[in-house]
């Protein structure tokens, strides 16, 4: 089997089929997601047949660990992401869809 598997909360091109990926893992670490949780060195299993991915941490140490969160303000200007910045505030969860019906956009 494979060692290494790609695993995100963000879109992916590029490697998909090439390595096993969970690709846009919901919800996502900005959200309060559990991948907010991982830390360097985590062992993280993918089981693409079971359809499941599990972190071989301790349940109290999981339950202590803070989210890890990251200053994306200075991200928001550049590469059109002004442009499309009223779209992601009203776009609802990936899992669902992303949706922007009833959004009142």
């Amino acid at each position: 089997g494979f060692k290494v598997a790609l695993v995100t909360d963000g879109r992916m091109s590029g490697a998909s089929g090439k390595v096993p990926a969970a690709i846009h893992v919901t919800p996502e670490a900005a959200s309060g997601g559990p991948i907010a949780r991982l830390r360097d060195g985590d062992v993280v299993k993918l089981d693409a047949v079971a359809g499941t991915l599990t972190v071989d941490v301790p349940a109290e140490e999981w339950a202590r660990r803070d989210l890890a969160s990251e200053d994306l303000s200075a991200s928001h200007v550049g590469l059109g992401r002004e442009l499309f910045a009223p779209f992601r505030a009203a776009a609802g969860p990936a899992d669902l869809g992303a949706h922007v019906f009833g959004a009142g956009l």
